[in-house]
């Protein structure tokens, strides 16, 4: 028994090695998107991109080609050539997608490389952290806040490595996402650390594993979404300002010229928040079962329980409304914020400053 204690505490403390080792290595790929942007602002592409943008404004708007045609009587006509009218969401334009934070510059690409080669490393001796932490606990690895935290950007990390496996531009989530990285496991080790132990009977069981697993996975998916609907609308208004004559300032320019269209970070950030919602539905039906075996009731208006339907309720109204006319593109963008700032409350405030069934321990 004592043996085994030693053994236990020593996982636990190689754990929190590999975590802080993680964070090394975060912070040198941090460093490295930097790097990235900083030389891709030096791009001549960059800074064309927004006269190529107004010339494709102006190709649009002239006017139609006309076609000369023989008549019966021997005569010409002219006719204008039809227009193709296509169906779009609400101001959207065709605008093409920016060359990316490298700006197309070879020593912008370079760092950017190594930036993924960096925080693909960091997510390895992370994910050996949180495995190494669930070993030596003997059960699954988020028990209270800290555990939570080191699983959630994990995951974060992990979906993001996905996305650029499966060959999908989103090297430009690299710098938000290891910035929010850092500091969601700064505030892990310095004030929600706690030492492992184990659950109380009632958390003690398989749907730990299920339940809190696919919420952790949704807060993830979400997260990723989140950061490209804040960026679209960044890159919108710097569109808008483009359409009206406008010229923005030097830093828009060489930032927000880079980061694809607007209408391609509104479609990635739609497709991956409907992607995910059914598993956030299913998160909260998974809950209800574990209530029940635990509690003897399904559902009880906990805090925990009510800021996560208040949470699908507001990402069930952002789909809702990008079906809508009228409210597609900023209006919902708006929407989808609001709904996973009530998920960043429902993972940190009720947790930490309500009282609730669902409070972690120690925290």
């Amino acid at each position: 028994m004592i043996l085994a204690a030693e053994t236990n505490e020593s996982l636990a403390q190689i754990s929190d090695l590999l975590v802080y080792s993680s964070m090394a290595v975060y912070t040198l790929a941090f460093f490295a998107h930097i790097a990235e942007w900083v030389f891709g602002s030096r791009s001549k592409v960059g800074r064309t991109a927004a006269a190529l943008t107004q010339q494709q404004s102006k190709a649009a708007a002239a006017p139609a080609v006309t076609v000369q045609v023989k008549t019966a009587d021997g005569g010409t006509a002219v006719l204008d050539k039809p227009k193709v009218i296509t169906r779009a969401a609400a101001g959207a334009r065709d605008v093409p997608d920016g060359p990316g934070a490298a700006g197309g510059t070879v020593k912008g690409d370079l760092y950017g490389r190594i930036a993924v080669s960096l925080t693909a490393l960091a997510f390895l001796v992370e994910a050996a952290g949180v495995v190494t932490r669930a070993l030596s606990v003997q059960r699954a690895p988020w028990g209270n806040m800290y555990e939570f935290s080191t699983t959630f950007s994990t995951v974060a990390v992990g979906a993001y490595l996905g996305f650029l496996v499966a060959k999908k531009n989103v090297r430009w989530l690299g710098l938000p996402l290891v910035t929010t990285v850092l500091l969601d496991l700064g505030m892990a080790v310095t004030w929600l650390k706690t030492p492992s132990d184990q659950l109380v009977p009632a958390l003690d069981s398989y749907w730990l594993w299920i339940h809190v697993s696919t919420a952790i996975f949704c807060g993830a998916v979400f997260y990723l979404g989140a950061v490209a609907t804040l960026l679209y609308l960044f890159r919108d208004s710097y569109e808008n300002k483009l359409a009206n004559g406008g010229n923005p300032g030097a830093f828009a320019r060489s930032v927000l010229e880079r980061l694809p269209a607007a209408a391609s970070l509104d479609k990635f950030s739609y497709r991956v928040n409907a992607a995910v919602f059914p598993l956030w539905t299913f998160t909260i039906i998974a809950g209800a079962i574990w209530a029940g075996d635990a509690w003897g009731r399904y559902w009880g208006w906990d805090a925990k329980e009510v800021w996560s339907f208040i949470t699908w309720v507001g990402y069930a109204a952002y789909l809702h409304a990008r079906a809508t006319a009228g409210w597609k593109g900023r209006k919902a963008a708006y929407i989808a914020l609001i709904a996973f700032g009530c998920f960043l409350f429902n993972y940190y405030g009720v947790n930490i400053f309500v009282s609730s069934k669902h409070s972690y321990a120690g925290v």
